[in-house]
């Protein structure tokens, strides 16, 4: 795993712009401030999603007879699961939950979350998205119907093609008339997703700023955080957050495990996270591209958050 973190950051560090894959956000530090994030009054996202899993949870899973199997991408804390599972036992007997994190640590804590979930067996697996899906894949038959969870506007985190790619893999893995679940946070004034993505409080700051941290401690760097600033951008163009790192004086940075020294311009940004937001028609026709039909939406007008649910074809 050092290995390939060192090769990773070799690679977006060297690239115009240089970039740091948000999956590295995720330690342990990482996950507990990104909860923290979760629960500030100006990241609306995890709320609204809880609202309608909690509010509709009853016809999400009517629509899905002889479900036996889930597989959650990104499960954070548990949490979404156990809303969507509140009402669970009316439709299912047994249940077998599959966890897929590159965070040992938030599989850890969603597992623990779900033990007691009645009816459920819970398995997880540290992996990536598209090498997580792939694994479930090819494991023995389900007998019964699988549903796929992609929660949190975690497929936000790609870019296009990337998401695409994410969801090929997960029709790739599942067969037909199984289903995808899919959160996915939508276009909102900007003013709203700058406080989200740059609170007042400096959360967002501090969630940024640790894979610095991680960096100095598991590859041998020596990034010194008081010459960054966190910066969140809106860009319109790309209805995407950014979030960026930025340099505030002209530095050089060593990274012992990538064997990588870097020059750094004073004002020169390493772009860290992008969060895409969406509208729903077009994302409903994007899903639909790549092997799906959309079956139902919930959304929530107040915080402007999307659920959809897809029936692979």
């Amino acid at each position: 795993m050092r290995q390939e973190f060192a090769s990773d950051i070799r690679y977006y560090l060297t690239l115009t712009p240089r970039q740091l894959p948000s999956r590295y956000l995720y330690d342990a530090l990482g996950s507990a401030l990104f909860e923290a994030i979760c629960e500030l009054p100006w990241y609306s996202i995890t709320r609204a999603e809880g609202r309608l899993l909690v509010g509709h949870r009853d016809d999400m899973l009517a629509q899905l007879p002889g479900l036996t199997r889930i597989v959650e991408l990104g499960p954070g804390n548990g949490h979404k699961m156990s809303a969507l599972l509140g009402g669970a036992r009316r439709h299912a007997e047994t249940l077998t939950a599959h966890l897929i994190d590159v965070s040992a640590q938030a599989l850890t804590a969603a597992a623990r979350t779900l033990a007691d979930v009645e009816n459920l067996r819970v398995m997880t697996h540290q992996a990536s998205f598209e090498a997580g899906i792939a694994h479930v894949g090819r494991l023995p038959g389900n007998p019964g119907r699988t549903l796929v969870l992609c929660l949190g506007s975690n497929i936000g985190n790609f870019d296009p093609p990337g998401s695409a790619e994410v969801l090929t893999r997960i029709r790739a893995s599942i067969g037909r008339h199984d289903a995808l679940l899919l959160g996915a946070d939508l276009v909102k004034p900007e003013r709203d997703l700058l406080l989200a993505y740059d609170d007042p409080l400096g959360v967002s700051a501090a969630f940024n700023l640790n894979l610095l941290v991680r960096l100095n401690r598991e590859l041998g760097a020596n990034f010194d955080l008081r010459a960054f600033d966190h910066r969140a951008v809106w860009n319109g163009a790309l209805s995407r957050m950014e979030m960026h790192l930025v340099a505030r004086s002209a530095q050089r940075i060593h990274i012992e495990a990538a064997d990588l020294e870097i020059d750094l311009m004073a004002g020169e940004s390493i772009w860290t996270e992008s969060s895409y937001k969406y509208r729903p028609n077009e994302l409903v026709s994007f899903v639909e591209r790549v092997g799906f039909r959309a079956h139902a939406r919930w959304i929530d007008e107040t915080d402007q958050c999307a659920l959809m649910l897809f029936e692979a074809v």
